[in-house]
């Protein structure tokens, strides 16, 4: 290997290391669930964003199982080539009726849906308008493009309509997170709305926390909000809430046919498995028939917050299940997480690039099949924690 190069980076990983930044990629030994196996050791698992248990849901799991069978592991090219396999149809059907549009068309990842989406309508002389907190997908996604891209002030109505009001030549898209997963609170969406109709431009939410979080049976932000057919293009993310891996993007019929001829990822990466699409299919089933999950996720979240902050803990202002356990320095995060792990909690510290500099945490995903016992004994671990590193009393 090149000398100079592997230098660079031995300083890089020291830097890292030295700022409490190096991120330490635990290896599991069983099924996701509300504890784990994690290298010979059982923990309460409070770093997963399978919110509602599909992940490992015993009907998920048996319907991949036959689509395996069935149709086998891989869909042999991208679907342009190779064809498009019935599963594929009957899931984007069904996301297209859960999520009240005219079609949906899924992709390999919630990150490929942006990647796919954004280059594809906008580009060279066109203008994005993006929330400073968008996820890293949807700042990739502006950066391909090659449109000039404006971002506002996080939630700030008044800092996207001053942009929004500047001259543009080309197409205009606000880009928005509908839950923004490091903090927890939800996109304005119906003042983002009127003001794309006011200033004519196109709406897009990537409501990859909000599905199976928000709206009825977790329909998401869209339903939450009773937007139906108010914002132009819906991404959405299996891999959090749906249990499973992929992404779709949702709207008209048009969008959809429009996608299909210039989604670069479509056109030229290979489809979801089909085990995969099969448990996904499975999980938006479950989902219409039952809410329950759905309630059970937002009461343990309640409870959590609650007691978190009466143990003098600072949980942000999140207006989700996600819990951030505000701790300032890196250095601090890192630690608490490593003190956790030992008490036999996996709850990862989380800090620069992915949320600001001083503003370092743990991220708290609080799911529905944790139980009352399993919040009340990671409540006593963190105080105990809190206690040790002199966070709280």
């Amino acid at each position: 290997m090149n000398e100079d190069f592997q230098k660079f980076m031995d300083e890089e990983l020291e830097e890292l290391k030295e700022e409490g930044l190096y991120n330490t990629i635990r290896t599991l030994e069983s099924p996701q669930g509300s504890w784990v196996d994690i290298e010979g050791k059982e923990v309460l698992n409070f770093s997963s964003n399978n919110y509602l248990g599909l992940a490992n849901h015993p009907e998920t799991v048996q319907a991949a199982k036959k689509a395996l069978f069935n149709y086998g592991i891989g869909p042999g090219a991208v679907r342009t080539i190779a064809g498009t396999m019935e599963l594929h149809n009957k899931l984007e059907e069904k996301l297209a009726d859960f999520k009240k549009v005219e079609a949906a068309l899924t992709f390999q990842s919630g990150y490929n849906s942006n990647l796919a989406v954004i280059p594809a309508i906008v580009g060279k002389g066109d203008i994005i308008y993006s929330d400073e907190l968008n996820h890293a997908s949807i700042i990739d996604a502006c950066r391909l493009s090659g449109a000039e891209v404006k971002v506002y002030k996080h939630g700030n109505m008044d800092s996207l309509e001053k942009i929004l009001k500047e001259k543009r030549e080309g197409k205009g898209l606000i880009v928005t997170d509908g839950v923004f997963s490091m903090d927890g609170d939800i996109a304005k969406l119906p003042e983002i709305v009127e003001l794309a109709k006011k200033y004519n431009v196109i709406t897009m939410v990537d409501d990859a926390h909000g599905e199976g979080v928000l709206g009825t049976h977790g329909r998401g932000i869209v339903d939450h909000f009773n937007l139906h057919n108010e914002v132009d293009i819906e991404i959405g993310t299996f891999s959090k809430a749906i249990g499973t891996v992929g992404g779709c993007a949702a709207g008209s019929k048009k969008l959809v046919e429009y996608l299909k001829q210039k989604a670069r990822p479509f056109l030229f990466s290979s489809a979801v498995t089909p085990p995969d699409v099969a448990a996904t299919l499975k999980s938006i089933e479950i989902l219409e028939e039952d809410d329950s999950l759905v309630q059970k996720l937002w009461d343990n979240g309640e409870y959590f917050k609650e007691k978190m902050e009466e143990a003098g803990f600072d949980v942000g202002n999140s207006q989700t299940p996600i819990t951030p356990v505000m701790l300032g320095k890196a250095k601090t995060a890192s630690e608490f997480s490593k003190n956790l792990f030992e008490e036999s909690v996996f709850a990862q510290s989380i800090g620069f690039p992915t949320v600001p500099k001083g503003k370092a945490r743990i991220r708290v995903m609080i799911s529905a099949v944790h139980s009352k016992d399993d919040l009340d004994f990671a409540l006593d671990k963190f105080k105990k924690v809190g206690r040790e590193l002199n966070i709280i009393d």
